[in-house]
């Protein structure tokens, strides 16, 4: 157990006061303002309270993961990090869209870029942080080294390696949330959005109530990864083809092979997608966001498992949704207003290959101003017998088809297997 050392400050700092942050040398946060140094950083540090000009810290989830290494004397309150060699292995941008407040509202367009464009700031002792971070890797699939056994793709020494290595650049982007856009993205007030925000998390963050002069949210949730196969500015270029698939977290599936749904099967199917597509001087992506059962979590999700499989009949395609809805009191809290931040970032302006059956995700992208060409649907070949309950109630929901839509007692007959 950590020993107390006698420098440690027992008092309790409150942040729901004026006077007590921000008063004092916070830089001002214009969103969507022209450049970097107009727009200012976005400062989440708990170092210096004087300095900070949002609500929230960052790292999302993983802060609480920070405060406990501190509890515990494994990690010195106030660490600065040193961002030496850490620049990003791409840049993108800025684009337009960088500086049009209406399309990016839930992340800071310039998180990569912090020890660039705000050198000057942080060599002034602001303990400014990346919220983007940019690398390549390869990822290894068995499902692309089977497609390659089959012949469906080849090694070309670049895109795709010989031993079924695809060669990629990720990023990973943690929420940063422009409360008035968001509130706007929603059809709400501010204030109501910000009264839920509050209430909704037992009074976590009472500046969402207190200090409406602060209109950036550090929100404690997941973020998102990407991953782009080909020449990552060929995103921004129309005339360049792209394959892209946004796709929410489905850790048992995608992770585990769970064959209770079409997640896995359908991201592996875009992945090969996207190989070829960069192969044939295309580029492709895959934005995967950590929404996990719909947003509703896994202990939800698995709830919701039970009660379909234990009901009345058993689980069957007419009551897929009603089962979600009787535990958790909606279908889904996905909510894809947001997601489209993440292709504008990137300077998308149109997918030419959309590897999505989701017309909440259609219909998203496309209200935002992004052109979209063909919709790729999943192949009936990759659908796991048990996941037929799930893909027909969404087709007859009206998820995009080029097939046949289930009629209502076609749902009844389309069953699932037990618990056993």
């Amino acid at each position: 157990m950590a020993t107390e050392t006698p420098t440690q400050n027992k008092h309790i700092r409150l942040t729901s006061h004026p006077g007590q942050q921000g008063a004092t040398g916070a830089p001002v946060i214009v969103w969507g303002a022209a450049s970097a140094g107009a727009r200012g950083p976005v400062v989440g540090t708990t170092a210096n309270r004087g300095q900070r000009n949002v609500i929230g810290t960052h790292s999302g989830s993983y802060g609480v993961y920070r405060a406990l290494a501190v509890a515990a004397g494994n990690l010195e309150k106030g660490h600065r990090a040193d961002l030496t060699d850490t620049a990003p292995t791409h840049r993108f941008g800025p684009y337009p869209a960088w500086s049009e407040p209406s399309k990016i509202v839930s992340i800071d367009p310039w998180g990569a870029l912090v020890a660039e464009v705000f050198r000057d700031q942080i060599e002034a002792g602001y303990d400014i942080r990346p919220t983007i971070a940019v690398t390549q890797a390869h990822v290894h699939l068995p499902e692309i080294r089977q497609a390659m056994a089959f012949q469906r793709l080849h090694a070309d020494g670049k895109v795709l390696l010989d031993d079924g290595s695809a060669v990629v650049t990720k990023a990973a982007l943690e929420p940063v949330w422009w409360l008035p856009g968001v509130a706007r993205r929603f059809n709400v007030s501010e204030a109501d959005l910000r009264r839920s925000l509050f209430e909704e998390t037992g009074g976590m963050y009472p500046e969402l109530v207190t200090r409406s002069d602060i209109e950036v949210f550090l929100p404690p949730i997941g973020g998102q990864t990407l991953y782009i196969f080909g020449d990552p500015a060929d995103l921004a270029q129309p005339e360049v083809t792209l394959t892209a698939r946004v796709h929410d977290e489905c850790n048992g599936s995608d992770v585990f092979g769970s064959d209770i749904c079409t997640c896995r099967p359908y991201l592996t199917h875009a992945i090969e997608e996207c190989v070829r597509g960069a192969q044939q001087g295309g580029v492709g992506l895959i934005a995967y966001s950590r929404k996990e059962g719909r947003a509703l979590g896994e202990v939800t999700k698995f709830l919701v498992y039970n009660a379909r499989k234990r009901q009345l009949g058993g689980d069957s395609a007419d009551k897929y949704f009603l089962r979600t809805e009787c535990v958790a009191g909606v279908q889904d809290m996905r909510f894809q207003e947001l997601m489209p931040d993440v292709l504008h970032w990137l300077g998308i302006r149109k997918i030419h290959r959309l590897v999505s059956m989701s017309n909440d995700k259609f219909d998203a992208i496309i209200g935002s101003g992004i052109e979209v060409g063909e919709r790729v649907k999943l192949p009936d070949a990759l659908i796991p017998a048990d996941a037929r309950v799930e893909i027909d109630a969404k087709i007859a929901a009206g998820y995009f088809t080029d097939g046949q839509v289930p009629g209502a007692l076609q749902l009844t007959q389309t069953k699932g297997r037990g618990l056993a």
